[in-house]
């Protein structure tokens, strides 16, 4: 049980470090203006990742309890926040945009409904 616990917290840190460095990327890396820009493919991409990341914290917490879940949520929403920060102090060619932070709380969100309805009743994970 140890070991599975060990390992889940593992995939849970990789993964907010492989995201943590995608946020980091200079705005160059970007396109500028293509198709996707023009279906909010950024905001997607947002909901997408937090949504993984609270799935994955709180499958790593093997959280059952509010108190866990409510502490997740809000960890990864202020991590949103940050992450905004970030790229507007420090990260060339990115700015702080309200409309991504948005999207990481309704990736929080999607993310923990997906959690409290399927994938904490999964038997074996």
């Amino acid at each position: 049980m140890l070991q599975r616990k060990g390992v889940r917290l593992l995939i849970a840190i990789s993964y907010l470090i492989i995201i943590s460095i995608l946020f980091c990327l200079p705005g160059s890396a970007f396109p500028k203006t293509n198709w996707l820009s023009k279906i909010w493919f950024d905001k997607w991409v947002h909901i997408g990742f937090f949504a993984v990341l609270i799935i994955l914290w709180n499958w790593a917490a093997n959280s059952t309890e509010k108190k866990y879940t409510v502490l997740i949520m809000a960890t990864a929403i202020l991590y949103g926040l940050g992450v905004e920060a970030v790229q507007h102090n420090f990260i060339p060619n990115r700015g702080f945009d309200i409309g991504d932070w948005i999207a990481d709380i309704v990736g929080s969100v999607v993310g923990l409904w997906f959690w409290q309805q399927y994938v904490r009743h999964w038997k074996g994970i």
